[in-house]
């Protein structure tokens, strides 16, 4: 298949994923449940991956698989789905519109088709390698703000931030917010924010992150400024900054002086 068509077909899969959650989005008796490191999942993350697994299989059986649900493990040999289902569980169990649906595929190379569907707001962002980055028929790209002042920067939660951190991140004059997970990314994309900052995230949060990034003129690297994503592992304690491009080095600079 072309890489066209691989990132139509990922489209039509993550907003199929992401329709289903919508049977659970806002429900007044949603059970949740805790994994081991504390964090939530419910019927609808667990239903979701489930319908992408069973397409992928499908469509693509000589294609692994690894979901933030059910597991799996980076081929050595073929290419590689990863996928999380709900990223911002915690948001949707709260009600709050702003969870993504996220999926990626990878090969020997890195990410080459990567989605962030928005199912509540009805919006779909797609890259390709080479191909760029679209939501629907525009072409996105990330803004031209040069510097940290006045430049809008998403996080997940603050909390994960040393105080000296923050505090450096707070006198550089940004605009801080916590529009984070896959939303925050989404925002960098299309030009409506400057950086996202994930200190701490797993592989599912990232595999579609630096192709959505860098197809829109962007930049994604770990908060070390090493550039590339290690998709050969599960690892709980991966971190990411995707910005602009411009303002990345200042940034870094900036997170760096605890």
């Amino acid at each position: 298949m072309s890489i066209e068509a691989l990132m139509e077909e990922a489209r039509e899969i993550a907003e199929a994923a992401g329709a289903l959650t919508l049977k659970w989005y806002q429900k007044n008796d949603l059970e949740v449940n805790y994994k081991l490191d504390g964090t939530e999942v419910t019927e609808a993350d667990r239903a979701a991956e489930a319908l992408i697994r069973e397409q992928l299989l499908k469509h693509h059986p000589e294609d692994a698989v690894v979901g933030e649900e059910h597991g799996g493990s980076f081929s050595t040999t073929n290419r590689t789905w990863v996928i999380d289902p709900i990223d911002g569980t915690r948001g949707f169990v709260k009600g709050i519109p702003l969870y993504s649906t996220l999926l990626a595929l990878v090969d020997e190379e890195g990410p080459l088709v990567g989605v962030i569907h928005l199912p509540v707001l009805g919006l779909t962002m797609v890259a390709g390698r080479g191909n760029g980055c679209w939501l629907g028929d525009q072409r996105c790209r990330v803004s031209a703000h040069s510097v940290l002042d006045k430049a809008l920067i998403n996080t997940s939660s603050y909390e994960t931030f040393s105080e000296q951190n923050f505090g450096h991140l707070k006198k550089s004059g940004a605009v801080m917010r916590t529009w984070g997970d896959g939303y925050g990314y989404f925002l960098v994309a299309s030009g409506r924010a400057e950086a996202m900052v994930d200190p701490v995230c797993s592989v599912w949060d990232l595999a579609p992150v630096p192709i959505i990034i860098e197809e829109a003129g962007g930049k994604f690297s770990n908060l070390l400024g090493e550039s590339g994503l290690k998709l050969d592992q599960r690892s709980d304690h991966l971190d990411g900054l995707a910005t602009n491009g411009l303002v990345h080095n200042e940034l870094l600079a900036t997170l760096g002086k605890s």
